[in-house]
């Protein structure tokens, strides 16, 4: 999930009425807000629809893209603009069973990808190192775009791929028309990570501290123990989401993946600099330790009762983002913001879009 040192609030959020709202759109004072209609006309408005409205996609595929095999899930015309929806940790491209629909009822050709590790995923070599630095997973999601044959999208996502979106929004911003990152600016700082945090923030990432033991190593490559942990992860992040087995059970089977294991402690141990990244990475590393700039038109998206959503309304990351920009602060909901208010999440889209 996002970076420890870039949120202060503890658990413990009370859990509210269910319904949806936006309690406002903030910028920095510093830097003023742009409004979305800027020379495109009137924004289309994406319809309300409840959550949990769609189960499936219609459509799943497989493309081969650098060191991966990757699946995902397709929706709307061939010829749309394109939306790259990505997922987080622990979840799959079921966060997004809502959105594509509804995005694609916009016009959009709208890509959920499994990340490495995920679902139907797979590694083409045994040999390739079961990596998951930052910037490797940002490289798979610009070898998929390469493998479609994609120039340029619209990058959507929360929690790990909230982070993706921003490293290629950062680093390869010609090959991103807008972004939508839920949780602000969430590119890792390992040296940040050294850093001792408030005892409510430290005991927000229990998981990660569990994974660095050898319990937390066997719990996650033990396939039922690690099922189980996840979904006692999603109850703690979204207190308002009452979600039913069959929704969990659906996501659930794309941690059945061989590497999904690997993949998960790689990513979490790396982090809290308990192990070294890959050397063939060391220069995107370089660059993204220096916290760089994201300039293209950016909606930041913050869940209230998210345990690790920044405190201050944006303002914790807002000097990141120097392009057109939006913030909205999602009231009622959790971490998994797309899946708990698609129609929420899918605006937000299109008017990043529109910036």
């Amino acid at each position: 999930m996002i970076n420890r040192r870039t949120f202060s609030k503890a658990v413990g959020l009370g859990t509210g009425a269910a319904a949806i709202s936006l309690s406002g759109l903030s910028a920095n004072a510093n830097a003023a807000t742009t409004s979305p209609t800027q020379g495109s006309g009137p924004i289309p408005t994406v319809p309300t629809i409840t959550p949990g409205t769609h189960t499936s996609f219609p459509t799943l595929k497989q493309v081969r893209a650098g060191v991966l095999d990757i699946g995902y899930a397709e929706a709307g015309p061939a010829h749309g603009p394109v939306v790259i929806a990505l997922h987080g940790w622990p979840y799959d491209i079921h966060s997004f069973v809502d959105v594509a629909p509804l995005l694609a009822d916009q016009g959009y050709r709208v890509i959920v990808p499994y990340l490495r590790g995920h679902g139907s995923t797979s590694f083409l070599s045994r040999h390739t190192p079961r990596n998951a630095e930052q910037s490797a997973i940002a490289l798979d999601i610009i070898a998929l775009m390469d493998a479609l044959k994609i120039e340029k999208a619209v990058l959507a996502g929360f929690d790990w791929g909230s982070r993706t979106g921003d490293i290629i929004a950062a680093l390869w911003p010609e090959r991103v028309k807008a972004l939508v990152s839920t949780s602000g600016y969430l590119i890792t700082d390992r040296k940040a990570q050294l850093n001792v945090a408030a005892p409510a923030v430290e005991h927000n990432w229990w998981y990660q501290w569990y994974f660095a033991t050898d319990r937390g190593k066997k719990a996650m490559e033990t396939e039922e123990e690690r099922i189980a942990l996840c979904r006692y992860v999603w109850t703690l992040v979204s207190p308002n989401w009452n979600f039913d087995d069959a929704t969990y059970q659906r996501t659930a089977q794309a941690f059945k993946n061989p590497d999904y294991a690997a993949i998960v402690l790689y990513n979490y141990n790396w982090r809290i600099n308990l192990i070294e990244g890959d050397r063939r990475y060391d220069r995107y590393e370089k660059q993204l330790a220096a916290q760089p700039s994201i300039s293209v038109p950016t909606v930041t998206l913050d869940p209230a009762l998210d345990p690790f959503t920044p405190a201050g309304d944006g303002t914790t990351y807002r000097q990141h983002f120097t392009g057109p920009y939006q913030h909205r602060t999602i009231a009622n909901i959790g971490h998994n913001l797309p899946q708990e208010a698609p129609s929420v999440f899918a605006q937000a889209v299109v008017d990043a879009d529109h910036l």
